[in-house]
C-alpha cells in the first residue's frame, strides 16, 4: 500500500532565499555594538556574507560573519575555520549569546514595523515554492527550521501561504530537528515523512540517529552549502540529493 507524505521542510534554503535580509539584519545589529560601522553594508559585503552562509546555523551568527568581515577576515578563511573564529570573537569582545540572539529577533521586529514590505522583498521565496505550497494542500506540511517562528509565518502570510503555526518548528521550541522528525514519526506512523533539508551537517545528525532510519532525506543543492557540501551529500546512502524541480515534483 502507498504510503502518504508527510513533508517536513527546512526554511531558510530550501523555500525561502533569506540571505540578504539576514546579512543586513546582522549588520545592522553589528553596527549597534560597533558604532564605528556604515550605517549600511555593502553590496559586496552582502556578496560575501552570502559565501559564508553555508556555516550559519543560527540567524545571530550572521551578526558576528558581518562584523568579521568588515574586520577583513576573507570569507573562505571564515568559512574553513567558522567555529574557531566565532567562539575567539565571543571571547575576545565578551558577547553573550543569548543577548545576540535577543537583538537579533528584536532588530529584524524593527525593520518589520518600520517598513515590512521591505523586509519582505528582502526574503524572496525559491521560485515555483507557492506552486508547490498550493499542491501539498491535502497532505500534512511541517516546518523545521532555527528561524523564529514569527518570522516564518510573516513570510508566509505575505504569500499567501497557510501553514498553521503548530506546523512552524523554530528556534522558540528549543528543539533539535532529529528530535522533532522523532515526535512527527509517532505522529504520523502509517505515512512517510519527507524531510529537505540544506545543511550537510544536519543531515548527517539525522542519518546518525537510529530512530529516524524511517524518514526519507533530502539534501537540496539549490540551498547554502558548498561544492564539498554536495559532494560529501552524494556519498551518503540513506540521502537523496535533489535541485529545486525534483523537489517541486516530490
Amino acid at each position: 500500500m502507498h504510503k502518504s507524505p508527510v513533508y517536513a521542510l527546512d526554511f531558510d534554503g530550501v523555500i525561502c532565499d533569506s540571505a540578504i535580509e539576514t546579512g543586513i539584519t546582522g549588520w545592522k545589529v553589528a553596527r549597534q555594538l560597533w558604532q564605528e560601522m556604515p550605517n549600511e553594508p555593502s553590496t559586496e559585503m552582502i556578496d560575501l556574507f552570502r559565501l559564508v552562509r553555508p556555516v550559519m546555523e543560527t540567524g545571530f551568527e550572521a551578526i558576528l560573519i558581518m562584523r568579521l568581515l568588515f574586520e577583513g577576515m576573507h570569507a573562505e578563511t571564515l568559512l574553513n575555520h567558522f567555529p574557531t573564529s566565532i567562539t575567539a570573537m565571543i571571547k575576545r569582545d565578551k558577547l553573550d549569546i543569548n543577548q545576540l540572539k535577543k537583538l537579533f529577533g528584536n532588530t529584524r521586529d524593527q525593520w518589520i514595523n518600520d517598513n515590512l514590505e521591505e523586509w519582505i522583498e528582502m526574503n524572496p521565496l525559491f521560485s515555483g515554492i507557492i506552486n508547490k505550497f498550493e499542491k501539498i494542500d491535502s497532505d500534512p506540511c511541517y516546518i523545521i527550521t532555527t528561524k523564529q517562528e514569527r518570522f516564518v509565518s510573516q513570510i508566509f502570510e505575505a504569500n499567501n501561504i497557510k501553514v498553521p503555526a503548530e506546523r512552524i518548528f523554530g528556534l522558540d521550541r528549543n528543539l533539535s530537528k532529529q528530535q522533532i522528525l522523532a515526535n512527527l514519526l509517532v505522529q504520523h506512523p502509517t505515512q512517510t515523512i519527507l524531510f529537505v533539508e540544506d545543511r550537510l551537517p544536519t543531515l548527517i545528525n539525522v542519518v546518525n540517529d537510529s530512530r529516524l532510519t524511517d524518514v526519507e532525506l533530502f539534501f537540496a543543492t539549490w540551498g547554502y552549502n558548498t561544492a564539498s557540501d554536495k559532494r560529501a551529500a552524494r556519498k551518503l546512502p540513506m540521502v537523496t540529493t535533489i535541485n529545486l524541480d525534483e523537489m517541486l515534483n516530490l
